[in-house]
């Protein structure tokens, strides 16, 4: 039986519309649940394998979080230019899932640093062809809200995983594991349905132009040698790398500080962090899907960035408080559903050319992702030697950054078709 047979078999039919749309933006429920399902569970992992700050630091470093995403967007961004969008999809579930069995059964700190590393590369490759699919398929004047399901899904992962940390917490080390478990079982649905999908309908037309006009396939090296490139990767490496420095390390490390400095319970600080990621999934669908075609989207960027940063400045400089807690929670998780993240997702699908769009994601991708890794390495000893209000106010420092970033540089693509955007930016192709 050949591969294309195999597929016709066990693939779902006509996955079109919001159908695909929602199939591929499940590689971000699967990002963020890997993150959150390895983050609540640290403490346990730290317990049970006698893991060191070094050890705890090399797990973020090079989970889905931060280098092993890194490596795979590196690999999964050209591949995708070069072969389409639909071959990623064919395949990045099932090494993730592969990844997943290594950490569901690991017994040892090797076992789990290599599911770490497989699932990292794994979503890595999946996530910005994710983005930059939704944004070719979706309707010109709805491009935020079909990209918002992504930011949506991304929101999702961490509440229900989360949750579930919560619901399982009796089971200790054994509810780490089924956590990890649901995530199997999501990317094999997943990957049934994303089986059914139609290739990219403007790649394919970009091929064929390439084909009648027989132009060469555009260079990498004109990422830096455009100036509308240039501006384009300083607008979104300023948003997306200084915003995740913090938001990579609240995501992996929050219930590790909830429990190290506020002195909660593991089951307390999974609840929290549940709560938050509520709060995010509210605003990424009542503000950014349902607001962001329709007012200023420079001022739902620096809203959600003046939040976050105000809640980390609660965080760091005031009493770890339950009230503190709550008005972090509330500020941080509302300002990341309209924060750097969804943003990041909505503009770097509509500033780069069609010929490079997922290379321009995969190695921005790797960009950011590299830096949150080599952060996650020295978060934990800054934290342990220097203190927590040392590493909390670099992170403001972070936000801050970012904030002027986007206020500046925000460009004005609202309602514009991919093609007039690539056009006004770049000229005629």
């Amino acid at each position: 039986m050949s591969e294309q047979q195999i597929q016709k078999r066990f693939a779902a039919k006509n996955v079109t519309g919001w159908k695909a749309t929602i199939a591929v933006a499940m590689a971000n429920y699967i990002e963020a649940g890997s993150i959150i399902a390895a983050a609540s569970s640290l403490t346990l992992w730290q317990a049970y394998l006698n893991i060191d700050s070094v050890g705890v630091g090399l797990l973020s470093a090079l989970s889905a979080n931060a280098l092993g995403a890194a490596i795979g967007a590196l690999i999964g961004g050209p591949l995708t230019d070069k072969y389409g969008r639909k071959v990623i999809f064919s395949y990045d579930l099932v090494v993730y899932m592969l990844g997943i069995l290594f950490i569901v059964f690991a017994f040892n700190f090797p076992m789990l640093l290599i599911g770490t590393i497989i699932t990292g590369v794994a979503v890595g490759a999946g996530v910005p062809v994710s983005w930059t699919y939704i944004a070719e398929e979706s309707p010109d004047k709805e491009r935020a809200k079909f990209v918002g399901s992504a930011q949506l899904a991304w929101s999702i992962g961490p509440a229900v995983t989360f949750a579930l940390a919560v619901l399982v917490s009796p089971l200790g080390l054994l509810g780490s594991r089924l956590i990890f478990a649901h995530l199997f079982i999501i990317a094999g649905i997943a990957l049934y349905i994303r089986r059914g999908l139609p290739e990219s309908k403007i790649w394919e037309e970009r091929q064929k132009e390439k084909k009648i006009k027989q132009t060469e396939k555009k260079s990498l090296k004109e990422l830096l040698k455009l100036k509308p490139n240039r501006e384009a990767i300083i607008l979104l490496l300023g948003i997306y790398l200084f915003w995740n420095l913090t938001a990579g390390a609240t995501g992996y490390f929050m219930p590790y500080i909830y429990e190290n400095v506020g002195g909660l319970t593991n089951q307390q600080a999974n609840l929290l962090q549940s709560i938050l990621w509520v709060f995010t999934v509210l605003t990424t669908y009542f503000i950014f899907m349902k607001l962001g075609d329709k007012v200023s989207r420079r001022l739902l960027f620096v809203i959600g960035g003046i939040a976050g940063t105000v809640g980390w400045i609660i965080l760091t400089f005031f009493p770890m408080t339950w009230w503190t807690l709550i008005a972090f929670v509330f500020l941080w998780g509302s300002s990341a559903g309209i924060g750097a993240q969804a943003f990041y997702a909505l503009w770097t699908s509509e500033l780069f050319s069609t010929d490079y769009r997922a290379s321009a994601q995969g190695i921005m991708y790797f960009t950011v992702r590299t830096g949150i890794a080599l952060w996650s390495l020295v978060l934990p000893t800054i934290m342990l030697t220097l203190g927590f209000k040392v590493a909390g106010t670099v992170m403001v420092v972070f936000l801050v950054i970012h904030v002027i970033i986007g206020f500046i540089m925000a460009p004005d693509t609202q309602g514009k078709s991919l093609k007039e955007i690539e056009t006004e930016r770049y000229g005629q192709i």
